[in-house]
């Protein structure tokens, strides 16, 4: 199995970007799909979810209103997009593909994404 991720780099204040993750070697459409983020210092966030099953989709509170999360079970992938991005959005971002029953879980390698001022 691999996911990875893509699409970081470095932007200004209020700028966007949109990540990627591609996963292979897993039945992607049975994941729930995570954006979490890890900055320098801190523990890691949730980002973003959006379930195998159903449309509800959950957005951590400091990003709500401004990131996007979506998915295409046709590519396999899943995509953050980041609007109006802000230095505090600073950080690596990981994809993670979860499955309850059986319990399974994966992990991409992450992208950096930097947002200055």
């Amino acid at each position: 199995v691999q996911l990875v991720e893509s699409g970081g780099g470095l932007v200004q204040l209020g700028e966007s970007l949109r990540l990627s993750c591609a996963a292979s070697g897993l039945a992607f459409s049975r994941y729930d799909m995570t954006w979490y983020r890890q900055a320098p210092g801190k523990e890691r966030e949730l980002v973003a979810v959006t379930p195998s099953v159903g449309s509800s989709r959950v957005y951590g509170d400091s990003v709500k209103g401004r990131f996007t999360i979506s998915r295409d079970n046709a590519k396999n992938t899943t995509y953050l997009q980041m609007n109006s991005l802000v230095p505090e959005d600073t950080a690596i971002y990981f994809c993670n593909a979860r499955r309850i029953f059986p319990h399974v879980e994966y992990w991409g390698q992450g992208t950096q994404v930097t947002v200055s001022s």
